[in-house]
């Protein structure tokens, strides 16, 4: 301990170092075990087979899902998870890849960007917060083009802070990697790329009276790299596709802000109780940083009131937004870690009241949540309760409590044991000032829990919500002629398979693409699969397990043969 206290405590410290060192760390915790799990669908599943079926038919310019155009998102992810297909094999590592590639990546631009901004101790600690955050750990290891914009957003909003507090030559290169960047994130999620940096920079120059700054930026070099980067995709895909513009700007991004049409609706109040579980167990000191982050917010060349700005902006505007989910904040998080780690390093040691009090309701949140982990699967409220939020809740309910649960008091022991003791040792903590056995203690505490979320998560649930186990009976048991199709869009079965199935019913998400076309013989009702279903070809089909009834003896005079069950999806056939 003595000889980490003496390393972080040295003002220059190498900085090469540093960043090998948060290399190891973090590229071991994001990227251990990152292909043990099955995709999970949708997500998962789109974004990986997106780029697969780029790779196979070799056209990079217009995406398509189970063979059908698809143009929700701009191509970045689609284009960096084909490359590292191409690289490292059509399998769940390398899909993962490059969003686990981005978390890392942005964790040690926060680190870069602190030591300029503050110093080494403050970077040091917000690369650790970041990484630490439970939430920030889980969703980098997960495929969603959410990650990979952060990175982008990141990396603009800091270049243009560096650029902002430079007085010598390097502000018109940090300029220009802000451009570069904006560009990058437009090609990431579309115009959020320079949406979000264009809104936090407009109130920064207001709030700031910095508008003589619009005269140093070379816009001319600027707005080319951004055009050359954003521009010939664009062009490209609409030339292709002359129906792209229409949906890609009106419908994706003017009608998903403004309406309910994604069925995406959440309270305005949503991304609060979001950022304090996502940045847990460091989210309880948010409000005494922010409040010191204002107190200081000239500070710093006015980067500490840029910081505060950043997340504000954030997350007010998909707040004002009718679709909500939860990754959208994650550009957020950056910023907080840093307002979190100048705090603490003023704090270090320290008692002052609004420390010592968000380290008690920390600490008693964490021994109640250990009591609840411990007595989950006999505590009979918390299961109806699961029971009656959704797919997922209802999924672990039947985990817990089903004919034959998975989950006992055997395996809910030891999380709900640390978290008891990780409740116990803050609050002996608040009798001594060690902020860095504070920090540790945090950090230890939140890359824990997303291990043992990551290993429940594999060992208990992702094959219940992947389609990775029907994919593998049915390349067993189809034939060539085999008619092939899923009830809805599984997006897993056209990755583990290879193959484009029949979608039955609501075509979701493939609604766009399956209007594009001649595609009569893809996408049929229930009623027309039922024809050729009875017309004695082979046929197979992946269902939910409440619609298996629709193809039972009494209905169709064939008897179903269930080639696969996995807890939520069957894959019957009809001989």
């Amino acid at each position: 301990m003595n000889n980490l206290s003496e390393h972080l405590n040295q003002p220059d410290g190498n900085a090469v170092k540093d960043i090998i060192l948060l290399l190891v760390l973090f590229v071991t915790l994001f990227m251990g075990g990152l292909g043990s799990a099955p995709l999970i669908d949708p997500d998962e599943g789109r974004y990986a087979e997106i780029p697969r079926e780029m790779l196979e038919k070799r056209d990079f310019v217009t995406p398509t899902l189970n063979y059908v155009k698809y143009f929700e998102k701009p191509p970045l992810l689609y284009w960096v998870n084909a490359g590292s297909m191409q690289l490292l094999g059509q399998n769940e590592f390398a899909a993962r890849f490059p969003s686990a590639l981005s978390g890392v990546l942005t964790v040690l631009l926060t680190y870069i960007a602190g030591r300029i901004i503050f110093e080494r101790k403050t970077a040091l600690i917000a690369a650790l917060i970041l990484g630490s955050s439970a939430g920030f750990m889980i969703q980098s290891r997960i495929i969603l083009t959410d990650m990979l914009l952060t990175l982008c957003l990141t990396g603009a909003l800091f270049s243009f802070m560096l650029a902002d507090r430079s007085k010598d030559r390097n502000r018109r290169l940090f300029f220009l990697l802000f451009f570069i960047c904006s560009g990058l994130a437009v090609l990431a999620k579309g115009l959020i790329g320079f949406v979000l940096p264009g809104g936090i920079i407009f109130w920064y120059l207001l709030l700031a009276r910095r508008w003589s700054i619009l005269t140093e930026i070379p816009w001319v070099t600027g707005l080319f790299l951004f055009s050359v980067i954003t521009v010939p995709w664009f062009v490209l895909v609409s030339l292709a596709n002359p129906e792209f513009p229409h949906f890609f700007f009106i419908h994706e991004h003017f009608q998903r802000f403004t309406s309910t049409i994604h069925q995406r609706s959440q309270p305005f109040w949503f991304f609060f109780p979001v950022l304090l579980l996502i940045m847990f167990p460091w989210s309880f000191y948010l409000p005494g940083s922010l409040a010191n982050a204002w107190r200081q917010r000239r500070a710093s060349y006015g980067s500490t009131f840029f910081l505060l700005l950043w997340p504000l902006v954030i997350i007010l505007f998909f707040s004002l937004s009718s679709s909500k989910l939860i990754p959208y904040i994650l550009p957020a998080m950056p910023p907080l870690a840093l307002l979190l780690a100048s705090r603490f390093k003023i704090n270090r040691h320290s008692r002052r009241p609004d420390y010592i009090t968000a380290q008690l309701i920390l600490a008693i949140i964490m021994i109640l949540a250990g009591s609840v982990t411990i007595l989950l699967p006999i505590c009979k409220p918390l299961i109806t309760f699961l029971q009656s939020t959704g797919h997922v809740g209802n999924e672990l309910a039947m985990m817990l409590s089903g004919p034959l649960p998975v989950i006992t008091i055997k395996h809910t022991l030891l999380p709900g044991a640390v978290f008891l003791f990780t409740g116990i040792l803050l609050i002996w903590l608040v009798r001594i000032r060690s902020g860095l056995i504070l920090i540790g203690l945090l950090c230890f505490f939140g890359i824990l829990l997303e291990i043992v979320l990551s290993m429940g998560f594999t060992n208990y649930m992702a094959e219940r919500l992947s389609s990775r186990s029907l994919a593998r009976a049915l390349m067993q048991h189809a034939a060539e002629d085999t008619v092939i199709a899923q009830s809805g869009p599984r997006q897993g079965m056209n990755f583990y398979t290879g193959k484009r199935l029949i979608t039955v019913g609501n075509p979701d998400e493939l609604a766009f693409g399956s209007r594009q076309g001649d595609q009569q013989n893809w996408f049929l009702s229930h009623e027309q699969f039922f024809v050729q279903w009875l017309t004695g070809r082979h046929a197979m089909i992946v269902v939910p397990k409440a619609e298996a009834v629709l193809y039972g003896v009494s209905i169709s005079g064939i008897k179903p043969r269930i080639l696969a069950d996995n807890g939520s999806l069957l894959l019957i056939s009809n001989y």
